[in-house]
């Protein structure tokens, strides 16, 4: 199909009468369940499952075939297009950061300057800066041998220091880019990525801080487990690095604490230029927004390089090239080894970028089969907050498929239609809302869920009183923080 031919379908789709409303909210539902039916009792991959919920959402509401193929791979293509190189790039930066050592550097720096009090304050901290280049599941592998080390040195509960560590990587995870989901609904809702990552930060850190370290006060309580001696014997040392202290024969304390994962570079970057590098496209980003709001002036200079510099594709872009200096060569990798991080990177997010794209297929579907003008229009005569809806409509999608980052696409393009109605503050509220409520109440149908019980050990009644309940307090704090943020805003 030319180019041509899909924009006179796709002008044919926008022009054609919209279908009855009852047809439409049909097809919508019957889509959804479908969706989620074929991701969870038929264990369809998510990708294949979007697909063909699109496809029947398009039939069901009258959409001609060919026009409903048109409609799905415009919505694909164009979000494959705008969010797929921001999460490749995101990718190599994160792979580039744990093969350099650079991970560790922070994670050793933070910990070791960390008395046994503000030791959980801490894990919540390494999560947080961990979380924010790197996606969840990758920062809970690499923080799991510190976590153990950490509290066994320590003398602390597990849970007390693995929770707030978990809380910084799942929060990052769910509300401040570069990750997939917060990407996904900035494109889908047209939101500037400056205001929701101010935003998103704003609301991360006491969001973290109740989840994290001040729930695991009463977490550890509830369920008290030893900390496995998993990764001791990994490197042949008692799995962590000796230091002075430990050399002389004395206890290095949590402080001594690291990963066991041999990183295969000669050195590892300081703890000043691995956090630089890290923070460098959140600057860049933030500088972006600073300038849209305070140089209105479109024409200055000053503005026009700030705007440049903080476009994601070019913050990422250029945190990747830093990093290649920063933490790649400054580990002593050579550009081979640097090549073959990145490489190693990019396999791992395949399936991350067919859902994505899948999700942003699915929302154009909705918009062409007029479906979202439907519930959009319902929306605003029913005076429920839009920010509450949003809410609510990931939270049903979270625990009916179990992904967060499912949720976060679908929901976003059932609501796509309604930022007409926004202004830039309000669309960024609404695509954290959509965040926040993406990570509602981990349970058995997420792989997430799963990971933590076989890591720390737990069993699935633990697992629920420690990681589901943390989830779901994540999401209702960010809700909480998102809908007061919106009197003020």
């Amino acid at each position: 199909m030319t180019l041509t031919a899909t924009s006179v379908l796709l002008a044919q789709a926008a022009a054609a009468p919209p279908a009855s409303g009852a047809r439409l909210v049909a097809a919508a539902l019957i889509g959804i369940a479908l969706i989620v039916l074929l991701i969870t009792r038929f264990k369809l991959h998510p990708f294949l499952g979007l697909t063909i919920g699109s496809l029947v959402v398009a039939a069901i509401a009258g959409l001609p075939v060919a026009a409903a193929v048109a409609s799905y791979t415009k919505g694909f293509g164009d979000t494959a297009a705008g969010v797929g190189t921001l999460i490749a790039l995101g990718a190599m930066f994160g792979k580039l950061l744990a093969d350099s050592g650079g991970a560790d550097q922070i994670v050793d720096t933070i910990i070791g300057r960390s008395s046994t009090r503000t030791l959980p304050w801490a894990m919540a901290l390494v999560g947080a800066l961990i979380g924010l280049p790197m996606f969840f599941e990758i920062g809970l592998v690499l923080l799991m041998p510190v976590i153990f080390l950490v509290a066994r040195r320590s003398g602390l509960s597990l849970i007390k220091v693995g929770i707030p560590a978990l809380a910084g990587l799942s929060v990052m995870h769910g509300l401040v880019p570069p990750h997939p989901g917060p990407l996904v609904a900035i494109a889908a809702l047209n939101a500037n990525l400056g205001i929701t990552l101010a935003f998103g930060v704003l609301i991360a850190l006491p969001t973290v801080a109740i989840a994290g370290p001040l729930f695991a006060r009463y977490a550890a309580r509830w369920v008290d487990v030893p900390a496995p001696h998993l990764f001791d014997d990994e490197r042949g040392d008692g799995g962590s690095r000796r230091t002075g202290d430990e050399a002389d024969g004395t206890s290095g304390g949590a402080g001594s604490a690291a990963t066991a994962v041999d990183r295969r570079t000669v050195r590892r970057p300081t703890f000043a230029v691995t956090l630089a590098t890290v923070l460098l496209p959140v600057v860049l980003m933030m500088g972006k927004a600073l300038a849209d709001i305070f140089i209105p002036d479109k024409a200055n200079p000053l503005r026009s390089v700030l705007d440049f510099l903080g476009t994601p594709l070019i913050a990422l872009l250029l945190a990747v090239l830093a990093a290649i200096f920063t933490l790649g060569r400054g580990a002593g990798m050579d550009m081979r080894a640097v090549a073959t991080s990145f490489e190693q990177s990019l396999a791992a997010i395949a399936g991350i970028l067919l859902i994505v794209a899948a999700g942003g297929g699915f929302k154009q579907t909705l918009i062409d089969t007029k479906i979202g003008d439907l519930i959009a229009g319902w929306v605003q005569n029913s005076g429920i907050s839009v920010l509450l809806l949003a809410w609510f409509v990931a939270v049903l999608i979270r625990l009916a498929t179990g992904s967060a980052t499912v949720a976060t696409v679908t929901a976003s393009g059932i609501l796509a239609p309604l930022v007409t109605t926004l202004d830039p503050a309000q669309t960024s509220l609404l695509v954290l809302a959509i965040g926040a409520g993406s990570l509602f109440f981990s349970h058995v149908n997420d792989a997430g869920f799963w990971l933590v019980k076989e890591y720390f050990g737990l069993t699935v009644g633990q697992t629920i009183k420690t990681w589901s309940i943390m989830e779901t307090l994540i999401s209702v704090v960010g809700l909480v923080f998102v809908l007061l943020l919106s009197l003020v805003v």
